[in-house]
């Protein structure tokens, strides 16, 4: 892999990785703020930002930020999370100018219009709404509430819909002014871009823009055993059991990544082997990992029948102490690498994924590893670094627990016990 950073003078960065075999770009404007960066008050401003700027500024309103899209054949959104928000958009490459001219002008000006501000609360309470009807959704959201219980990671990144209605214009536009500036912006592109051109054409747009960068709020998760359940007579009970993971820069991440494989990853993991295929105790059935600045944590999800939720549990539990108490197999090892080297490769054959790993990475301030580079971090991965991450997290004593289903939290304490 090889990329290109500038840094403007104003602080703002610019990465690029030229492909020269495509004939589009993958834009993306990183901001370096989400979630975690708001006060009690913002809950959710950070999202609520994401659909406002899109409303337009003095220049441009809504509906002509849509159509000048639209009229390029353009594809574009935004997204927020915890730790940051990105406006993308993926265009053919003669149409890079006139995507820098609409992004640029809506992240730097944005209008926000009373009328619109209070036509998109509502938007923004629907699609809390629409979360709230899906029972993994919160399942999974209960699951993050209770391991970064009392963290700045706690809150929902839609905030709540008190938050939402009860914000107003001058919040909004505080927050911006406070956490939005070229010191916290990174521009990131993949495809058919020429990088010093797009330097010329970033600075044009954004090299007035003023801001200093930001900052966040880190800590250690003083995590304990918790249980999060939202009762609801569901056909099937959604269940999320974890604890405490690591944080991007951890090295045991990689060994990580190859023991979340064996667990919990394809059909041939040990848990989808164990819970669906042996026993037909759910159709779902996978492990993840959350990583941040400063913490994370690890997960299992499950979904099944009510009735069925002891067994599935309990085999889960075991499947997790088996690995710690014994470790895992080479040929599960060589499996796992096989298969995450291939993962690897797909994953970095198209544009956007290259400008999100490009964008997200210097955000962060994380190395921007080759595949060779990722490659040799995955081969160097060996049967003790496995097991010892397992026992460093699996083997923890603080379990923590997410769920919606026909039950109280009293019915799942047993298993936030190793």
């Amino acid at each position: 892999m090889h990329y290109d950073l500038t840094t403007l003078p104003n602080g703002l960065r610019v990465i690029s990785e030229t492909m020269s075999s495509l004939r589009s770009v993958a834009l993306g404007c990183w901001i370096d703020t989400g979630t975690r960066d708001e006060k009690g008050h913002e809950a959710g401003v950070s999202h609520f930002l994401e659909h406002l700027l899109f409303k337009g500024s003095e220049k441009l309103s809504a509906r002509e930020v849509s159509e000048t899209f639209d009229a390029i054949g353009a594809e574009s959104n935004a997204f927020t999370s915890k730790e940051a928000t990105c406006f993308w958009t993926r265009i053919l490459d003669q149409e890079l100018t006139t995507g820098l001219d609409v992004l640029s002008e809506i992240i730097q000006r944005p209008a926000f219009r009373p009328h619109e501000i209070d036509a998109e609360r509502h938007v923004v309470v629907e699609e809390i709404n629409m979360y709230e009807d899906d029972p993994n959704d919160v399942a999974f959201e209960n699951f993050t509430t209770a391991v970064f219980a009392d963290h700045a990671l706690e809150a929902p990144v839609l905030g709540t819909r008190d938050s939402i209605l009860g914000m107003s214009r001058d919040e909004i536009n505080g927050y911006w002014g406070r956490r939005y500036g070229a010191g916290s912006l990174v521009v990131a592109a993949a495809g058919s871009v020429d990088h010093e051109t797009l330097v010329e054409m970033i600075s044009e747009r954004f090299g007035d823009w003023s801001g200093d960068s930001v900052d966040h709020d880190h800590s250690e998760l003083a995590g304990r055993p918790r249980i999060n359940v939202k009762r609801k007579d569901t056909e099937q009970a959604h269940i999320v059991v974890g604890g405490p993971g690591l944080d991007r820069t951890d090295e045991r991440r990689w060994a990580f990544e190859v023991l979340n494989h064996i667990m919990g990853s394809g059909m041939s993991s040990r848990l989808f082997r164990e819970v669906r295929e042996e026993r037909g105790l759910a159709y779902a059935i996978y492990g993840f990992k959350l990583s941040f600045a400063d913490t994370g944590a690890w997960g299992v999800y499950v979904g099944t029948t009510p009735s069925q939720t002891d067994t599935a549990l309990n085999v889960i539990r075991d499947e997790l102490s088996k690995v710690v108490d014994s470790g895992i197999t080479p040929e599960e090892l060589e499996r796992a690498k096989g298969s995450m080297r291939g993962g690897l490769a797909l994953s970095l054959e198209d544009a956007n994924s290259r400008m999100v790993r490009l964008g997200r990475d210097e955000l962060a301030g994380m190395p921007h590893l080759s595949v060779d580079e990722r490659l040799e971090k995955l081969e160097a991965i060996s049967l003790g670094d496995v097991q010892s991450v397992a026992v460093d997290l699996y083997g923890a004593d603080t379990r923590m627990i997410g769920a919606v289903g026909p039950f109280e939290d009293s019915d799942l304490e047993e298993y936030l016990a190793v």
